[in-house]
């Protein structure tokens, strides 16, 4: 048995999991949030209960240090020796990496070449690395890239009807994200079938605050909804997804702004937050549709339409779909918008539902069609990090 911890960080938090492998057994899981901020918090799960702490969490380096802390403090380790290896989630790899690697000099360097792509994420993740691997300087370390999954879209899926220069020179393409949950939703949807994932084709829908659509063909990814960066695909909760590229430079006039206040504008202001005015929580937007609020109304019609469109379309692409999968935040916890999806594309995929289960389901693995669909579909939550303790297991040889 080998103990692997996965670290998801993202620009000012730091989620992770101890697992024993090769048995997948969780020793704990925690998160750092606010990092940076004046005032952090930090959580650890011990014997079942989560445990809290506020205090200065200033920067990754702090947040790190006090996880590897708390492992031993509260005897989940005896000795942070007993670590032998630790796997990162990265946001954004680009081209350079279709599957997750042993972190060397190399990898280091394509990875922040590629932070200009993902600001927010990349450097994030490379300070954290750094200080693992300065509390932890005897074990090797595995990066798995949110975009790997996709790297196996033709020309057709990934080109943008660009200059051709803007990909050769600036590697301006379709990277899509979420690559890590959609493979394992894919994997897992195929074993609760028990079929071969090579034998299936799948549509799998990662729904949260940030939100793709991916069509897999024989457990491989054709096509995806998000785009050169997170902001493409699908409405989501802050992010505006696909629009006409007009309306940036028309509204840039209108509102006097800078490149960088539009992209504030898109990214933080847009979504189901800009449409309602309320929130980006599809929580509050349904107690506003339950309210007859007419723009959270308006906002989940929307966020169907969008989410309907791709799906759709991913339909006609494959030729014929044998599984549908909801995961993350809103896939796995929101019925109602599930129904709401489901209800669009009953008619053209021959969906057969059971709505009242449906109603009842919560973040669990669930088959929600009954045997007459011609499509089965699932919700299943999703573990990105368990698939980075896998890799990181395999890739070391732990």
């Amino acid at each position: 048995m080998s103990k692997v911890i996965s670290v998801n960080s993202g620009s000012s938090s730091l989620k992770f999991q101890l697992f024993d492998m090769p048995s997948a057994t969780v020793l704990t899981s925690g998160l750092a949030e606010r990092i940076g901020q004046d005032m952090g918090n930090f959580v650890i799960k011990v014997n079942g209960e989560k445990i809290s702490t506020t205090m200065p969490l200033p920067d990754h380096k702090a947040a790190v240090d006090m996880l590897l802390k708390s492992l031993v403090e509260h005897n989940i380790v005896a000795s942070l020796e007993e670590i032998e290896g630790a796997g990162h989630r990265i946001v954004q790899g680009g081209a350079y990496f279709d599957q997750s690697v042993v972190v060397d000099e190399d990898v280091l360097a394509k990875v922040e070449e590629m932070s200009v792509l993902a600001p927010l994420h990349n450097p994030a993740h490379l300070v954290c690395y750094r200080a693992f691997v300065e509390a932890l300087p005897k074990i090797k370390h595995v990066f798995v890239f949110d975009t790997a999954f996709h790297q196996t879209m033709e020309p057709e899926s990934y080109m943008f009807a660009v200059p051709y220069e803007w990909y050769t020179d600036y590697k301006i393409r379709r990277y899509g994200a979420h690559g890590t949950s959609h493979m394992y939703v894919n994997r897992r949807c195929a074993e609760l079938m028990g079929k071969d994932v090579k034998d299936l084709n799948m549509i799998t829908n990662h729904l949260g605050n940030g939100a793709s659509i991916t069509a897999v063909k024989g457990g491989k990814c054709v096509n995806t909804s998000m785009g050169l960066t997170p902001l493409g695909g699908v409405m989501m909760g802050t992010r505006s997804g696909d629009l006409d590229p007009s309306v940036v430079f028309y509204m840039m006039k209108q509102l006097n702004c800078t490149p960088e206040e539009m992209d504030t504008y898109l990214n933080k202001k847009s979504g189901m937050l800009g449409v309602s005015g309320k929130s980006s929580d599809a929580r509050d937007i349904q107690a506003g549709v339950n309210e007859k609020d007419p723009r959270c109304e308006l906002t989940v019609d929307l966020y169907r339409n969008r989410a309907v469109n791709v799906i759709g379309g991913y339909y006609m692409q494959l030729g014929h779909v044998d599984a549908m999968v909801f995961t993350a935040g809103l896939g796995e916890n929101d019925a109602p918008m599930r129904e709401r999806v489901l209800k669009g594309l009953e008619e053209g995929m021959g969906l057969s539902i059971d709505y009242e289960l449906n109603a009842t389901i919560h973040g669990e693995e669930a088959l929600i069609s009954r045997p007459d669909s011609k499509v089965a579909v699932y919700v299943i939550p999703t573990n990105e990090e368990l698939v980075i303790a896998q890799d990181t297991t395999r890739l070391l040889g732990l």
